[in-house]
């Protein structure tokens, strides 16, 4: 590439998530599917579908190493939706699923005959955390691999941005104050026991500050009387709270989302009304951002990008199989770096590409081709995954 020595950084291993990552949802293979589908039928019992998912992880496991990812997940293997099997255990909290509150569109762009809109929640009681969420899916995900096991989960933020004050139980909770200490409190505890069994690195998914960079789902938050002025700044306080006894060695980025179920998308927008918050206020160590299509605006928020923190730019599609030129890949982290600190930026995938038991709409064979284009793209770049 003209005007720039790619390979003059180090070609040392680096902190996750590397320089090639991806976000974490896999295509679910037809053995999966098949088993999720007798256990929901009282077909299969829980021991058996836990059989068959084992067997899938080990083999997407595998594969992730074989295309040459220094991270790995479990591909959200036990997991219908990225955010309610997480969000569902805590106990006080109530799922409705397909229904969308005024601070919501639907999703857009995918099947027109698969119609859905974004999961909201209640919280109807104390929340409490009453059982272990992913504790035992890490311990077997991490027992899987030689590399490093990452573990998402779903954003805090997933139990107010939809409903706000209306989705939150009065007679729990009559101060909201009150309602986001116990949520931070929860969250820690599932974080503190993951540590406690070796997880380095977490992954936080907030779709709701890249919600809150389209100026009609701004509108639809003030309607349910909610300040999207006020919520980035809020978010980030919140899973500051969650993580702030986490240990040295665990490493915390977020993933930004505008949607992601079957191909589709619900929010468009640059991370211009957030990127000051998202990078100084909120306390991770680095950032999966979609720059995919032009629903993500431009580079120019990273230059907030304060030093010490890392940046994946999402430019490789998850929701279509068509595949990137690598030259163009290689051109646009060109154009990043004139904005933020080459020796700060990462290539990966912009969303995962499964963020439900459906799946985007392209084939395991595109996913596979797709997360190998990540991996060359870093290696000629940086000379390192």
């Amino acid at each position: 590439m003209p005007g720039r020595d790619w390979r003059s950084s180090t070609a040392e291993k680096q902190t996750p998530p590397f320089r090639a990552d991806h976000v974490g949802s896999l295509l679910r293979p037809p053995a999966l599917l098949e088993a999720r589908e007798k256990f929901e039928k009282g077909d299969l019992d829980a021991a058996a579908l836990r059989a068959v998912e084992d067997r899938c992880i080990r083999d997407v496991i595998k594969m992730q190493e074989e295309i040459g990812l220094q991270a790995v997940t479990d591909g959200e293997y036990r997991r219908k939706l990225w955010n309610v099997d997480f969000v569902r255990k805590f106990e006080g909290v109530l799922v409705k699923e397909g229904l969308a509150s005024e601070a919501e569109k639907s999703f857009q762009g995918g099947d027109p005959n698969v119609q859905r809109s974004p999961t909201r929640f209640e919280v109807t009681g104390k929340l409490k955390r009453v059982r272990e969420h992913e504790v035992e899916n890490f311990k077997f995900t991490q027992s899987t691999t030689k590399v490093t096991a990452k573990l998402s989960i779903p954003s805090p933020s997933v139990l107010h941005f939809r409903g706000g004050r209306r989705g939150v139980s009065h007679a729990a909770y009559p101060e909201m104050a009150d309602f986001f200490t116990d949520l931070a409190r929860v969250y820690r505890e599932e974080i503190q026991a993951l540590a406690a069994v070796g997880c380095t690195y977490l992954q936080i998914d907030d779709t709701n500050l890249a919600y809150l960079c389209d100026p009609k789902m701004r509108e639809g938050a003030k309607k349910i009387g909610e300040n999207p002025d006020k919520l980035p700044s809020l978010y980030a306080n919140l899973v500051n709270e969650c993580i702030r006894d986490k240990p040295a060695n665990m490493i915390v980025y977020t993933h930004l989302c505008r949607g992601n179920f079957a191909s589709a998308w619900v929010a468009e927008g640059g991370y211009d009304p957030v990127a000051e918050v998202l990078f100084n206020e909120l306390k991770v160590d680095g950032y999966f951002l979609e720059f995919d299509s032009p629903r993500a605006g431009n580079f120019a928020p990273l230059r907030y990008l304060p030093k010490g923190k890392r940046i994946m730019l999402g430019l490789v599609t998850s929701k279509t199989g068509a595949l990137e030129n690598p030259d163009d890949l290689k051109r646009r982290l060109d154009e990043a770096s004139k904005v933020a600190p080459f020796d700060q930026l990462g290539i990966a995938p912009q969303c995962g590409f499964s963020s439900t038991v459906l799946g985007n709409k392209l084939t395991v064979e595109d996913q596979i081709k797709k997360l190998g284009l990540v991996v060359k793209v870093a290696r000629d770049v940086w000379g390192a995954v």
